[in-house]
This record gives structure tokens, C-alpha cells and sequence, in this order.
């Protein structure tokens, strides 16, 4: 009968692999949409484990409170202004039509209003690179280019916490708990280490090979692993091989 294989039982609800959700500090956006300026301060900088990078804690003049991540450069007590017109200093967030070329920016909306979707992880930043009409186009972390609407905000400043992935782990134990503390499974075993009754290709102590071999789509989910759906299996007609 067929199987759930670990990768395959992956968000189907169950506890082992669900977000510890309930231990994060609150949904990180940006403030409410406005055409008017508001300035606040920075109250408080704290740590989320569902986030890489640092967050600070922003109250506004009107009353609301922000959470969002921090960039490198801002201290406690540091004010913060939104809306239009500001000026473009760290930690200020104004529409994207309104941002220079090669201007550094983070926490890029996807659609006006929606918060930040964008360039959110530690040490990231991203660019302002050009502007045709309401367009704008933004070079990415990854280098690739990006078109975003013009009304869509974002975050002056590269954003805090860069080199967190630059110190060694030294041991397996300390990578188990950093892993666990995001509830990610870890270690990740190959198939063919494991025994049969875990994964289709898993065998006796020998870790034979040979069952890693191209698999039908209608094959069971126990069995569906590997290359799945090959278009086509063997040598090709009339190919000489050399």
C-alpha cells in the first residue's frame, strides 16, 4: 500500500511541521495608508523567531503602534516620518515614485497598502533602478529586476542583522536547535540511507542504488519519488554512442 514519504506529509496540518506561530510578536507591516505625513519614534527594538532580522517598535503621533523590521543605523529614541514629501533618510517610508535612483531601500509593498512583501530578511536591501511612467523598476537581492507600481511604499536603508549567516555553526547539535527553534526538520536524510518501510528507495544496509529509477505519474504516493514523469527513459533511436 502507498505511503506519505516525509517530504510528501510536509504541511498536511499536522504538529511536527506547523509554524510556532503562536510565539511571534505580531504581524510586521507597514502603517496604515495615508496621503498625509506621519511622524513617530522608535520605542523598543525586539527579537522574533519568525523574522532574521531585528524589528523596532515605531508609535506614531496619531496613536498607532508599528511593528517593522529595523535598518542598520537607527537607535532608540530615533524619529521615523510616512507618507508623502519626507525626506529620504533611514528608516522613513514614502512611495516608491517619490524614491531617487540607487537609492537602498527594503520592505517593498507588492500592491499599495499591503504592508511589505519584499526584501524583509536580515542584511538584505534592494535598489531603485529606473522609472518609465508609473513603473518603477527595482533590482533585487538576487540582482534580478522587479517592476513595482508607483504608489507601492518602502523602507529607506539596507536592513539590520547582515552576516548572521557568516558565523560557523561548529557542531551538528547547534544546528539541530537552530532548526528547531523554527520547528524545520532537521537533519535531512537521502532516501537511500533509510530503511524500506520509510522511503521507496530505502533498502537493506547495502544502500543500493538501483531503485532510484524513473517513476510513473500514476504510481502511488508511497512510491511517487525520484523522477517522476519522465518524458522518456533509454537511448534514442538511431543515436550512436560513442
Amino acid at each position: 500500500m502507498g505511503k506519505n514519504i516525509i517530504s510528501q506529509a510536509r504541511g498536511k496540518g499536522g504538529p511536527t511541521y506547523r509554524a510556532p506561530s503562536f510565539r511571534y510578536k505580531g504581524r510586521v507591516k507597514n502603517r496604515t495608508l495615508s496621503e498625509e505625513t506621519i511622524s513617530g519614534n522608535v520605542v523598543d527594538f525586539i527579537h522574533c523567531p519568525g523574522h532574521s532580522a531585528p524589528l523596532m517598535i515605531v508609535s506614531y503621533n496619531d496613536g498607532e503602534f508599528v511593528l517593522v523590521p529595523a535598518p542598520e543605523g537607527i537607535a532608540l529614541g530615533d524619529e521615523v516620518s510616512c507618507g508623502s514629501d519626507v525626506q529620504l533618510r533611514t528608516g522613513n517610508t514614502l512611495k516608491l515614485s517619490e524614491i531617487p535612483a540607487g537609492v537602498f531601500i527594503y520592505n517593498i509593498e507588492q500592491n499599495p497598502g499591503d504592508g511589505g512583501k519584499f526584501v524583509r530578511s536580515s542584511g538584505c536591501s534592494a535598489k531603485v533602478v529606473s522609472k518609465t511612467g508609473n513603473k518603477i523598476m527595482i533590482e533585487m537581492p538576487s540582482k534580478k529586476q522587479k517592476a513595482f507600481d508607483g504608489k507601492c511604499r518602502a523602507t529607506i536603508g539596507v536592513l539590520a542583522g547582515g552576516g548572521r549567516l557568516e558565523k560557523p555553526l561548529l557542531k551538528a547539535g547547534i544546528s539541530f536547535y537552530k532548526h528547531k527553534a523554527k520547528n524545520k526538520l532537521w537533519p535531512k536524510v537521502s532516501g537511500a540511507s533509510m530503511n524500506a518501510v520509510d522511503h521507496p528507495f530505502g533498502n537493506k544496509r547495502s544502500s543500493r542504488k538501483s531503485k532510484a529509477r524513473p517513476i510513473s505519474k500514476n504510481a502511488p504516493p508511497g512510491r511517487k519519488v525520484g523522477q517522476v514523469g519522465a518524458r522518456r527513459t533509454g537511448q534514442k533511436k538511431g543515436s550512436v554512442v560513442r
